[in-house]
């Protein structure tokens, strides 16, 4: 399973929703539902303009996590 980190990202270089919509030429409402939903599934396209303009790679905005396999 894959879960946004970009909510850290944005706060860790101290920039705004609003700042990475406008600079990564994206809707308002795409870049705070990936904010505010760790498990929306974005296009690739739209994590790059975000990865751009953050200065980061897709691997800082994207974390894996393992799921536990279940017994038989």
């Amino acid at each position: 399973m894959f879960r946004l980190r970009v909510k850290e990202v944005i706060k860790n270089q101290g920039k705004t929703v609003g700042w990475v919509a406008r600079k990564a030429g994206l809707s308002h409402s795409v870049v705070r539902r990936m904010v505010k939903d760790p498990n929306y599934t974005p296009q690739a396209s739209t994590l790059l303009k975000v990865a751009r303009v953050l200065k980061c790679s897709l691997e800082d905005l994207i974390e894996y996590i393992p799921e536990e396999e279940q017994e038989a």
